[in-house]
């Protein structure tokens, strides 16, 4: 996914969580949004010098997916037998063989700067999600939709900031809770509809701060608390 397509969907997520474009750049959702998401560094693969992506850098030497299985039907990995004097020996010839596989994208389209990605469909920036479509900035996620700077959570759509939850929509930070919509600021909480500011409850709408508000007071303190959000 090419960095305009990423602002695309993002205006989308944007749009449908506090009905406001968004009038960041990418850098900018990246520092404010995602700045605690685990994601993918950039590197360079060993062999060609080019850009690449990975999730786990501790290791120096990388190769993408694609040259790895080029060098498997060109080359081969296999090494002809050598002598070994010494234990050096041998991590040295293990060293030569022992790249960091990158960008591991498998049955999945239009993604870039990501890794461990599986059955996804527009994805940028991410790591480690499974049967995603749109997402930007995420780590762990699985079954989400149009999510942004989320991780560890599923079948969630049109969400911001969701971490450990699943079955959100239209949700902003979001934390280990379940069932949540139209709501920002949640934590531990079951079935919140139009919920912002609170913890450890269930079953509730219009509430804020755990207390229990009347339909139009609890929208024109939304209002503000968007634009609190969107110019902090």
């Amino acid at each position: 996914m090419s960095d305009k397509e990423a602002l695309e969907k993002i205006d989308k997520i944007f749009l449908n969580i506090f009905e406001e474009k968004n009038l960041s750049s990418l850098d900018q959702i990246l520092d404010k949004y995602a700045f605690d998401i685990k994601l993918p560094k950039q590197v360079h693969d060993s062999i060609t010098n080019e850009i690449t992506w990975a999730d786990s850098i501790n290791n120096g030497r990388f190769i993408t997916l694609e040259n790895m299985k080029k060098k498997d039907i060109v080359d081969g990995w296999m090494l002809p037998k050598r002598e070994i004097n010494n234990l050096q020996d041998l991590i040295n010839i293990w060293n030569s063989i022992n790249l960091i596989t990158t960008e591991r994208i498998y049955d999945s389209i239009n993604v870039s700067k990501s890794d461990t990605i599986y059955g996804c469909e527009n994805v940028y920036r991410s790591s480690d999600c499974n049967g995603c479509k749109s997402v930007i900035y995420c780590d762990s996620c699985s079954q989400c939709e149009f999510v942004l700077a989320s991780q560890r959570s599923s079948t969630c759509n049109f969400c911001i900031r969701t971490d450990d939850s699943k079955n959100c929509s239209n949700s902003y930070n979001v934390i280990c809770s379940n069932k949540i919509s139209n709501s920002f600021f949640i934590q531990d909480c079951f079935n919140l509809h139009e919920c912002m500011f609170c913890s450890h409850i269930e079953n509730k709408r219009f509430c804020i701060a755990n207390m229990q508000f009347e339909k139009e007071e609890y929208y024109e303190i939304k209002k503000a608390i968007i634009q609190w959000i969107l110019n902090a």
